[in-house]
């Protein structure tokens, strides 16, 4: 099993940044794919970003390319997001995944562990 938990969320203004940390304890995650994914209410989980096992792969989600940034620390078990130029529509609960199998994916459906989520509020 692998838990994880997400810390660095809260309420700023649009234009602010954010740096979001997801620390796992467990089954070690170094050769796994993360993600991080948001769900605002009303709305459907969203990918937002994933890294590969390495981190030399990353891919974004097309509303935070040039805005976020993953990244991870191996010797940590942590991932992280910065958010920079934060708007009001990234106003939503965050959360971070583990993929469990081989390669990247930006669906819901093919991450294994979860955490329990961290909310981010933007106001205008």
């Amino acid at each position: 099993q692998i838990q994880l938990v997400e810390s660095g969320g809260g309420l700023v203004q649009a234009g602010d940044s954010l740096r979001l940390s997801c620390a796992a304890s467990g089954r070690t995650v170094t050769r796994y794919a993360m993600g991080w994914f948001r769900q605002a209410p009303g709305n459907e989980r969203e990918f937002v970003a994933t890294i590969s096992w390495s981190g030399v792969y990353t891919d974004y989600a097309d509303s935070v390319k040039g805005r976020f940034t993953i990244s991870r620390d191996n010797t940590k078990s942590t991932v992280y997001l910065q958010m920079n130029s934060l708007k009001p529509e990234d106003t939503a609960v965050y959360y971070c995944a583990v993929r469990n199998k081989a390669g990247n994916s930006n669906s819901v459906a093919l991450y294994d562990y979860w955490g329990q989520g961290t909310q981010v509020t933007v106001s205008s």
